[in-house]
């Protein structure tokens, strides 16, 4: 049924299909008979991280439910955790539509949305209304129009608004849809960005005498240097965990044609084809990194093996985007097994 389904979606824009998937669920499921649609997962397969009690170690990856508008959906489905945004302090549209792509011969997508999302006040009150029994991180990042070295400032607004309405937090300074972001994750600006967000994390935790852990996600497309040099400051910085990988921006030994993949043009690449580059990073990661800081590896993770290998490459969650996209429940069914 799911592959006659996914056919069908298939053939309408990645994008509205997308919107027309989950209001669907969300009517089903407002109805409450969602499980007749779909057989939800089991949440059997505990695990603590970072103090937090996820239900089982597949989550859903930032990107999908950039608004919290579908977190009931997410639930009934079964998946552990659900990482919402990324949301910017203000609403803003994004990039120019098309921005979405499929590439069905390589199992993949390619995305410039560029933070397209309401803003952190509308993500605020939907999450007043949370389904319980599910944890959600929120993913941070700063508006298009923020210049870097005022960077620190969109990323407090949105801790500070998000406090109260989350169980965690990701610093996203990793997509590359946003110009100049990923210049973040240099040195210096990684340092006074991270220093800034947990100094400001540790005085609302002393006010309101709760924990919220912070995680910082990063590209692929990192050498093995510089991701020694990001380990290094994740320990100095007490950042609690990782989030590896984002998209790529690497286009090499795809199946898809070359003269498609230049048509589409920008953007970051998810799905099969970024899983050993992710792999490979999460592993150097591993190298550099204290046993005590998690890593919640994400990058694709298409079937079963994809997300056990994650995990025996030292990932102490996974999460999927684009294998959900093209493997439906079945696969948050038999990761959730792991």
């Amino acid at each position: 049924m799911f592959v006659l389904l996914r056919k069908i979606l298939f053939l309408m824009p990645p994008e509205k299909a997308h919107y027309f998937t989950m209001n669907m669920l969300q009517f089903f499921a407002n109805l409450g008979i969602l499980g007749i649609f779909v057989n939800a997962v089991k949440k059997e397969k505990p695990t603590v991280v970072c103090g937090l009690n996820f239900p089982n170690k597949v989550g859903l990856a930032a990107g999908f439910d950039k608004n919290a508008a579908y977190l009931d959906v997410f639930s009934k489905l079964g998946f552990g955790h659900v990482e919402v945004g990324t949301v910017t302090p203000l609403a803003q549209e994004g990039n120019p539509k098309p921005r979405l792509f499929r590439l069905p011969k390589d199992q993949a997508l390619i995305n410039r949305m560029g933070f397209n999302n309401d803003g952190v006040d509308a993500m605020v009150e939907r999450l007043k209304v949370r389904p319980k029994n599910l944890i959600v991180g929120g993913n941070i990042g700063k508006n298009k129009v923020t210049p870097n070295e005022k960077a620190v400032d969109d990323y407090l607004i949105c801790l500070e608004k998000l406090f109260l309405h989350v169980d965690y937090f990701t610093v996203n300074i990793s997509s590359p849809n946003t110009p100049g972001l990923r210049e973040l994750q240099e040195k210096e600006p990684l340092q006074a960005l991270l220093h800034g967000v947990i100094s400001r994390r540790n005085q609302l935790q002393i006010a309101h005498q709760i924990t919220k852990p912070i995680f910082l996600k990063i590209a692929p497309d990192l050498f093995p240097e510089q991701i020694k040099e990001i380990a290094e400051i994740v320990v100095a910085t007490q950042t609690d965990g990782v989030v590896i990988s984002n998209t790529t921006i690497d286009r090499s030994n795809l199946a898809t044609d070359s003269l498609t993949v230049e048509d589409i043009g920008a953007g970051g690449l998810s799905g099969a084809p970024v899983k050993a580059k992710s792999n490979d990073a999460l592993l150097h990661l591993k190298k550099h990194l204290p046993k005590h800081i998690p890593i919640i590896g994400v990058g694709g993770i298409m079937h079963k093996k994809d997300g056990a290998e994650k995990l025996d490459l030292g990932a102490d969650l996974i999460q999927i985007y684009t294998g959900f996209v093209y493997k439906g429940i079945g696969l948050v069914k038999a990761l959730a097994k792991l």
